[in-house]
C-alpha cells in the first residue's frame, strides 16, 4: 500500500511540476493551435475562391486548398510541440520508417494516387467530359485520387483505378459521342435528293446545332449505294437520339419514295453448248 501511495505521490509531483513549468508554454501552444487551424480554413477557402476565379477544374480547386490546409496544420502541430518542449525528430523518423513499410506494401495503391495527381495536374479530361479508356465510355462525373469515376447512359457508375488510365491512349470528345451509320439506297436513286434528305431529316432533329454532320457516298455495294453518315450526339442520350435518327430517316426516304433495296445476286448461267449436250445425254 505504502508503495502504491509513492507511486501516485511521484505520479503526482510529476504532473504538478510539468504544468506548473511549461503552463504558459502548454497556453501558449494552445493559443498557437486554434489561430493555426483558423487561418488553415481561412487560406483554404481563399485558394478555392482564387481556382474558381481563374475557371481551374473544381476537383484541381479542391485539391489544392485541401494540400494547403493540411501543409499550414502540420507546420502549426510541430510549432506547438516545440513549444511545450516535445522534440519531433523521433516522430519524423518513426513517420518515415512507417511510410516507407506501406510503401512497399501498398505500391497498387500507392500508384493509383500518383496516377490520380497526374490526372489533376496534367487534366487530359475534367467533369463532365466523354472519354474512352480501356475499351470503357462514360462521362467523367468525378476524378479522385485513387481512382475515376464515370458515368454512362443507363445510369451505371464505372470506377476505373487511376494506374488503368495514365499511360494507355484516351479518347476524349468532350460532352459528345460520334455515330457513324450507313443507309443504302438503289442505284436508281437521284444522289443530291438522297443527301438532302438525309441533312433535312438531322436538321428536324437539331442534330446539327453543335457541330456539322457529314453526309456522302461511303461505298458502291452490290445491291444499292452505301451512304455514310457521321453526326455527334450527347453521350447521356446516345442510344435514345440515335433511335430517333434511325427512325426519322427511314421515315423519311419512305415518304420520297427512295427505294431501300434487299440484298440480291445476279446468276447467269454460261456455255449454252456443254447444257445442251448433257441435255441430249439425258434423253439417250
Amino acid at each position: 500500500m505504502k508503495e502504491e501511495i509513492d507511486q501516485f505521490k511521484a505520479a503526482y509531483e510529476l504532473i504538478v511540476t510539468f504544468f506548473v513549468t511549461y503552463s504558459f508554454q502548454l497556453i501558449g501552444a494552445l493559443i498557437i493551435l486554434s489561430i493555426g487551424l483558423l487561418v488553415s480554413n481561412r487560406v483554404a477557402q481563399l485558394v478555392r475562391r482564387t481556382c474558381d476565379k481563374h475557371g481551374l477544374d473544381i476537383t484541381l480547386s479542391h485539391f489544392l486548398s485541401s494540400c494547403t490546409k493540411v501543409l499550414i496544420i502540420i507546420a502549426v502541430a510541430v510549432i506547438c510541440l516545440g513549444k511545450i518542449g516535445i522534440s519531433v525528430t523521433p516522430f519524423i523518423a518513426a513517420i518515415g520508417a512507417m511510410a516507407l513499410g506501406a510503401g512497399l506494401a501498398m505500391q497498387g495503391l500507392l500508384s493509383n494516387y500518383g496516377a490520380g495527381l497526374n490526372i489533376i495536374i496534367t487534366r487530359p479530361f475534367i467533369v463532365g467530359d466523354t472519354i474512352t479508356v480501356q475499351s470503357v465510355t462514360g462521362i467523367v462525373k468525378e476524378v479522385r485520387l485513387a481512382y475515376t469515376i464515370l458515368n454512362d447512359e443507363d445510369d451505371v457508375t464505372i470506377m476505373i483505378p487511376n494506374r488503368h488510365i495514365v499511360g494507355e491512349i484516351i479518347h476524349n470528345s468532350n460532352s459528345f459521342k460520334i455515330v457513324e451509320s450507313t443507309v443504302a439506297v438503289a442505284y436508281s436513286s437521284d444522289i443530291q435528293q438522297v443527301k438532302n434528305i438525309i441533312q433535312a431529316a438531322l436538321h428536324e432533329l437539331g442534330i446539327d446545332k453543335n457541330r456539322p454532320p457529314q453526309v456522302g457516298i461511303d461505298e458502291f455495294g452490290d445491291s444499292g449505294i452505301n451512304f455514310g453518315i457521321r453526326y455527334w450526339l450527347p453521350t447521356n442520350k446516345y442510344h435514345q437520339l440515335r433511335f430517333s435518327v434511325n427512325d426519322h430517316l427511314y421515315s423519311a426516304l419512305q415518304a420520297a419514295g427512295i427505294d431501300i433495296p434487299l440484298p440480291q445476286r445476279e446468276i447467269r448461267l454460261l456455255n449454252n453448248g456443254t447444257s445442251d449436250s448433257l441435255k441430249k445425254q439425258s434423253h439417250l
